[in-house]
């Protein structure tokens, strides 16, 4: 294995389900609600920027993230930290992603591509990478290849459900993958794919459909959501940034590039970003800044225990 990258373990994880399911609910083959808390699997809402919660859902969401303002934008590509989380609940998720939220008229439409941690989902603890995607900001998501929207390549480096091994270890080891999602110019689907192996290497697409217009947000995201009856998990590594800052012990979204409308990558414009912790006081990100060997990068996470 290539010091620094992820080893990929040979299984891969396929939903048989046929539904679409959201924090308390699930919905069938033919569009109808159920509702099943015990079963149910953890759904994030989306951040303020997008819409106000409507304060009925039983489910929190807290993010540290940089995104950009709204604005005619085509993707993004960064290296991503690994990290688990072994004393995580059925009632907790973790994760880090890139997110791409399309306007839809009132709406925003959102795709999705990262790691994450999520019992709930998978029945374990291990990090997996997964897909989601929201025809609007309102509506049940789809993870992975639980009802149609994300189209796998065949022979995929990386299958939606796939467990990503090793993870990093704590002030021991370095591990990421270097994810991009961008639109395609030629088909305008949105494409996903992996560079940190010899070659970059096409994993999918969302299709058009699902993110067609513009203006766009775009985002780079740590994440927590979990039951309004429990705490919140550790984000990341576990550990808010810092001014040492290792790789091996707080996580990252490092070597950030966006793309143009021509498929061809370009520094990120600081004027365009913006920085958000919505709790703060759990979880942090640090300033987006260019560092040596490192591109443009910043640093995100927080331990467990977060109320509300």
């Amino acid at each position: 294995m290539v010091r620094g990258y992820v080893g990929i373990s040979i299984f891969v994880w396929f939903s048989l389900a046929s539904c679409c399911l959201t924090s308390v609910e699930s919905i069938d083959a033919c569009g109808n609600t159920q509702m099943d808390e015990k079963n149910a699997t953890l759904v994030r809402h989306v951040p303020w920027f997008v819409k106000t919660q409507d304060g009925r859902s039983n489910i929190i969401s807290h993010y540290a993230m940089w995104h950009t303002v709204p604005g005619k934008y085509f993707g993004l590509r960064a290296e991503i930290s690994i990290w688990a989380s072994p004393n995580q609940t059925e009632s907790q998720e973790s994760g880090a992603s890139l997110q791409i939220y399309c306007q839809d008229g009132r709406h925003y439409n959102m795709i999705e591509a990262g790691f994450h941690v999520s019992p709930s989902l998978y029945h374990n603890r291990e990090v997996h990478f997964f897909t989601y995607w929201t025809k609007d900001s309102k509506s049940a998501g789809c993870y992975n290849l639980q009802c149609p929207g994300y189209v796998p390549t065949t022979g995929a480096a990386l299958v939606p459900g796939q467990v990503v091994a090793p993870p990093s270890s704590y002030g021991v080891q370095d591990r990421y993958v270097r994810l991009s999602l961008n639109k395609d110019p030629n088909s305008g689907d949105w494409v996903v794919y992996r560079h940190d192996l010899e070659t970059p290497s096409f994993l999918g697409y969302f299709p058009i459909g699902l993110c067609s217009k513009m203006p766009v947000i775009e985002a780079l995201t740590g994440f927590v959501n979990y039951f309004n009856n429990t705490h919140g998990p550790p984000m990341g590594s576990g550990h808010f940034p810092n001014m040492e800052n290792s790789d091996k012990k707080i996580a990252y979204f490092k070597h950030i590039k966006k793309y143009n409308s021509g498929g061809h990558t370009y520094d990120p414009v600081l004027l365009d970003m913006r920085n958000l912790a919505d709790r703060s006081d759990c979880y942090k990100q640090d300033t987006l800044s260019l560092a040596l060997a490192r591109g443009y990068v910043f640093y995100y996470g927080g331990p467990s225990g977060c109320i509300g």
